[in-house]
Parts: C-alpha cells; sequence; structure tokens
C-alpha cells in the first residue's frame, strides 16, 4: 500500500483544485480524515454546507478530482 503521508499530500492538492470553485459559491471543503480503506472523508462548509446539490457536487465534483489525482482512494464521503 502507498504510503499515506504521500496518498494525504495528494488528496490535499486535488481538494486545493477544485476549492476555487465551491469558494466562489460561497462553499468550501475540510479534509477530515483518510480511513485505513482508504476512504476520504471531507466536509463542505460555507453555502455548502446544506446546500440541495451537496451530494451533487461531493460525487460529480469532489470524488472525481480526488480519484483521479488518488486513484488509490475507494470513495469519498461527507463527514
Amino acid at each position: 500500500m502507498a504510503d499515506l503521508k504521500i496518498i494525504k499530500e495528494k488528496v490535499v492538492k486535488a481538494l486545493n483544485r477544485v476549492r476555487p470553485y465551491l469558494q466562489n459559491d460561497g462553499g468550501d471543503i475540510d479534509l477530515i480524515e483518510i480511513t485505513d480503506d482508504l476512504t476520504v472523508k471531507v466536509k463542505l462548509t460555507g453555502a455548502c454546507h446544506g446546500c440541495p446539490f451537496a451530494m451533487q457536487t461531493l460525487k460529480a465534483g469532489v470524488e472525481q478530482a480526488i480519484m483521479q489525482e488518488v486513484p488509490e482512494i475507494t470513495k469519498v464521503v461527507s463527514a
């Protein structure tokens, strides 16, 4: 298995790539944790928290960006 520290750095890099799009809509995203089974837990904040499109943003935008950058990740979930 790849080093968790390297995986975390790649996940943060992917989040930083999508963050400006979230911030344009008054929101943001926080990395909560990466579990042992390589699930990424994130929290949408600001205007994104509770938005009707939050799950779509999470799956179509955030998850896609993370899994493209870090194929080892199994899934991305909201914490």
